[in-house]
């Protein structure tokens, strides 16, 4: 084990040469990153969370947290926010996890903040594009990435991520883009992953889905983490609101020791400054509302869907 910034480093902390990679290209890839028992138990829950959002009334609170779309072929459910209060303990398991920790510590350093959570995800037919776009815009002080977890396998042929490496240091103009190459831009990778593969995203970093004929069921689960001192610079949010978010760390990490009481625990490096007061018996809201967001960007011009629409 060693130190570096003052961190300690583990196995599921980045090392130097992944973070250069990241910082560079805007994305890094890790290989099955999450154990197999840990992922089946996700997998299962990202099924209870297409039933459920498939069959709860629109009376019931949590209705306006499954997002919906408008298809050829009708309605179809594509996205689900705020995973923590929908039933599953799993969200959380993964959440206190040091393969999600590690990693956050590692780009946001030991003040890091969990600020979105979501499945998304394309049913079985569904193969509608998601045009290019960057999900928020910021002034670059500090990092602000996104956690990809892929339960199913992405394909090349079957709308797999598109991304534009080292496009994450300025606002793009994707009209221009779009126009000039369509979905062939020569930078442009395709990024295929296995269940178990996490795809690490700067926020600026271009990135879409072309539309193909439908395939099988895709979902990933994303964890969007910033550091508080980036939250308190550039909003949308305060310490209040940030204070909200970090009482979700103590029942996640609860949540997987009590699930992997053999595995290594992340150790929380916390600053005083933003260490929640809770205790193990408080109640801890797992929904805590965005409200105000970092606005990203497409092009406007194009028919862009509610799925690249809502990815923020």
């Amino acid at each position: 084990m060693t130190t570096t910034n003052n961190i300690q480093t583990a196995p599921y902390h980045l090392n130097e040469e992944q973070i250069r990679f990241f910082d560079e290209n805007g994305y890094l890839i890790l290989r099955q990153w999450i154990p197999q028992d840990l992922l089946k138990r996700l997998q299962d829950s990202g099924e209870f969370w297409i039933k459920q959002g498939n069959t709860i009334d629109a009376s019931d609170p949590l209705y306006e947290d499954y997002l919906f779309a408008e298809r050829a072929n009708g309605r179809v459910m594509f996205r689900v926010d705020y995973l923590h209060n929908k039933g599953q303990a799993s969200s959380l398991e993964l959440l206190g996890s040091p393969y999600v920790l590690g990693v956050a510590e590692s780009l946001c350093g030991p003040n890091f903040v969990p600020t979105y959570e979501s499945m998304v995800f394309k049913e079985k037919g569904d193969g509608a594009a998601i045009p290019w776009h960057q999900d928020a815009v910021h002034p670059r002080k500090h990092r602000i990435f996104n956690f990809d977890l892929y339960l199913d396998a992405s394909r090349s042929d079957a709308g797999a991520l598109h991304v534009l490496p080292k496009t994450q240091r300025d606002r793009q103009d994707l009209c221009a883009l779009t126009d000039k190459w369509g979905w062939n831009p020569p930078e442009a990778i395709v990024v295929e992953m296995e269940p178990g593969d996490v795809l690490l995203h700067d926020v600026m970093v271009v990135h879409g889905s072309e539309p193909v004929e439908g395939k099988n069921l895709r979902r990933t689960i994303y964890y969007e983490f910033r550091a508080a001192e980036e939250i308190l610079e550039d909003g949308p949010w305060d310490q209040e609101w940030i204070d909200r978010r970090l009482r979700l760390l103590p029942p996640a990490l609860r949540h997987f020791a009590q699930a992997n009481p053999d595995a290594a625990q992340f150790q929380w490096n916390v600053t005083p400054q933003f260490r929640p007061e809770v205790t193990e018996d408080d109640e801890v809201a797992l929904k805590v509302a965005h409200i105000n967001h970092l606005a990203g960007s497409y092009c406007s011009s194009l028919p862009t869907s509610n799925d690249a629409k809502s990815q923020k």
